[in-house]
């Protein structure tokens, strides 16, 4: 006797045998238990996967990558995230995929898990290289890079904060300069310089105001 035939069988209704479908495509509706909890695959998931659009979402598999190619902040960090893509991504593994595991693995997330074996198996392509954050702290240049990568791109990650940092506090030099004096001549390159040129310019005008 087959179990449909069996007197302790119940059909499943329509409403049920929607969920299941529902649930056996890698579990598409988000779930929750407490404070931990996955999203719910959406349309622009299923895009970012195979159609993404701009930079951010086509090495979104990276993690928090910069999304505003407008921006200075975008230009600075962009070598680092082509190097991470190009250590990160294996030879013969596409992108897309990548992309896949980020979205049914990590949840498009540096912190959630979706599916613990996809996570893992996004985490051995990928070498475990991660972006996390990206961010200004006290001015709008004393930029912060926080990734999960080597020491030598560490080291990258260092001088790009540095060498955005300096520019950042050259340019404020520079405009501090020309309010003194806007026929002043400037040369570029040096915070130590630019700042014992304004120091001049400051006491020049602080013995004229006497």
């Amino acid at each position: 006797m087959t179990i449909k035939k069996s007197k302790f069988y119940k059909p499943l209704t329509a409403k049920e045998r929607l969920a299941n479908l529902k649930y056996s495509f890698l579990f598409w509706e988000g779930r929750k238990n407490g404070m931990i909890y996955t999203r719910s695959i959406k349309w622009s998931d299923i895009l970012f996967i195979f159609f993404p659009k701009g930079f951010n979402e086509k090495y979104g598999y990276l993690g928090s990558v910069p999304y505003n190619e407008d921006g200075e902040i975008f230009k600075a960090i962009l070598p680092l995230v082509l190097t991470m893509d190009y250590e990160a991504k294996p030879k013969w593994c596409p992108r897309w995929f990548l992309r896949f595991l980020e979205v049914f693995g990590n949840d498009r997330s540096i912190v959630r898990v979706r599916n613990r074996s996809l996570h893992n198996l996004h985490k051995k392509l990928t070498k475990g290289y991660r972006f996390y954050d990206y961010k200004t702290k006290w001015t709008d240049y004393d930029l912060r890079i926080h990734v999960l990568v080597p020491e030598h791109l560490h080291n990258l990650a260092d001088d790009i904060e540095y060498g955005f940092a300096n520019r950042g506090k050259q340019k404020e030099l520079v405009e501090e300069i020309i309010k003194l004096d806007p026929k002043a001549g400037i040369i570029w390159g040096s915070v130590e310089r630019l700042k014992k040129q304004l120091e001049e310019l400051q006491n020049k005008n602080y013995g004229k105001s006497k």
